[in-house]
């Protein structure tokens, strides 16, 4: 236990002390190790894919499920899409010292607001080694340290990662420490953390509901969450049956694992008869099992009877629910009821209903004639995402650079003084 505590004492120090040296970090510094990083990354690929087949063998062994062993692999594709989010994140424009709604007061003074770091951030996360990439490139670009706690079921990727992230911060002339993986799958590690309010200035916790529910009964800070992703689509009476079929298709199938996925398909009655049919034939043939309402049972055998929990279900795994409504209220209604706050699309062909659901449902993404697939800070220019805020204060969707800064009050003056 003492240990532990002198860990992240340590580490807390350090960051503290490399988030003041990051403040007066210049854009092309913090690209610079952004670069580096991704050329590392580059370099030392085999090593990685090394080190992440001993993680996934050690889940397979250990009784990892299919969702989990899905966002733990990397493979070619995945680091070069690592590597592209790095170039992105370098390419998006630094959002510190940005000076917004400058304005003269009748005193004289101008008065404005400048965007700023916000100081020491720590994530926890599970399952996907890309997390300590994404993370530490995002707090880096933002001016913020960062301490990373990753998962124990992928340890080994993570500090092989980890590796490449240190010496790309070295290679551009800033202080390593800007970024510190806790390197022990020690559970207390967790707790002390999300206690170490003198060091830390937020938490982010990406991972399961009881991840986030421990992190968020225990922290001492602000914590920046969602809770779990109940996602919802909705194809409406207007909507165009092609159109329809392809969205609702790829909001499930595209990826089980991630919090984006589809998990409830909502059908208007009228559409029901030129779309359902040949959407449970492609869930089927796709291996995804149905739970219906007693309307989608009636229309075909394939469906079996959905429970009541099934509607708040976050399946992670090839599974979907479906149930058929009678009007749009209807629909926003089950998803004001089941859903989660994550992300949510309606298929319609009609602006006024489409502005209708827009307005009425309250989630962090609400969309109209897409894939829910598309709830990702990468898709959104964002260059990459800390995770997805269900919260609503004090940033919401996606977690990119600036919602990983503050703002603070400036003043000009020539020599005024007040009465």
């Amino acid at each position: 236990m003492d240990s532990i505590v002198k860990l992240i004492a340590t580490l807390g120090k350090k960051a503290r002390k490399a988030s003041k040296s990051l403040r007066g970090a210049s854009t092309e510094q913090k690209n610079s190790a952004l670069l580096h990083i991704a050329s590392n990354i580059q370099k030392n690929k085999n090593s990685l894919l090394i080190e992440n087949e001993k993680d996934l063998a050690h889940g397979k062994t250990h009784g990892l499920d299919e969702a989990l062993l899905d966002r733990l692999m990397l493979d070619d594709e995945r680091i070069a899409g690592i590597i592209e989010s790095l170039e992105q994140i370098a390419a998006l424009p630094d959002p510190v010292g940005e000076i917004t709604d400058l304005k003269y007061r009748p005193s004289g003074i101008q008065v404005g607001k400048m965007r700023v770091p916000i100081g020491v951030m720590g994530i926890i996360y599970e399952s996907r080694p890309n997390v300590t990439i994404d993370a530490a490139a995002l707090c880096l670009k933002s001016g913020n340290a960062v301490i990373l706690r990753g998962g124990s079921e992928a340890i080994h990727s993570n500090l092989a990662l980890y590796e490449c992230v240190k010496s790309g911060l070295s290679d551009a002339g800033l202080d390593s420490n800007a970024a510190q993986l806790i390197d022990t799958a020690d559970r207390q590690a967790v707790l002390e953390l999300v206690k170490a309010y003198e060091y830390v200035d937020a938490i982010i916790p990406r991972g399961g509901k009881g991840l986030i529910k421990n992190v968020t009964e225990h922290a001492r800070m602000p914590v920046i969450k969602h809770l779990h992703g109940v996602c919802h689509t909705y194809l409406d009476r207007d909507a165009n049956s092609q159109k329809a079929i392809e969205i609702a298709f790829n909001g499930k199938t595209r990826r089980y694992g991630v919090c984006n996925a589809t998990e409830t398909l909502l059908v208007h009655k009228d559409l029901a008869a030129d779309v359902l049919e040949q959407l449970i034939d492609l869930y089927v043939d796709k291996g995804v099992e149905l739970r219906g309402c007693e309307k989608t049972q009636q229309r075909s055998n394939k469906v079996i009877a959905a429970t009541e929990e099934d509607w708040s279900e976050e399946y992670l795994a090839p599974i979907l629910s479906i149930r058929i409504v009678d009007s749009l209220d209807e629909a926003i209604a089950h998803i004001d009821q089941y859903g989660s706050s994550h992300t949510e699309t309606i298929v319609s062909e009609s602006i006024t209903r489409s502005r209708k659901f827009l307005t009425e449902v309250d989630s962090s993404s609400v969309m109209v004639n897409a894939s829910t697939g598309f709830a990702d800070g990468f898709e959104y220019g964002l260059g990459a995402e800390i995770g997805i805020s269900t919260d609503k204060f004090h940033v919401r969707g996606p977690v990119g650079l600036e919602g990983l800064t503050s703002q603070k009050y400036i003043v000009f003056g020539d020599g005024h003084t007040r009465a």
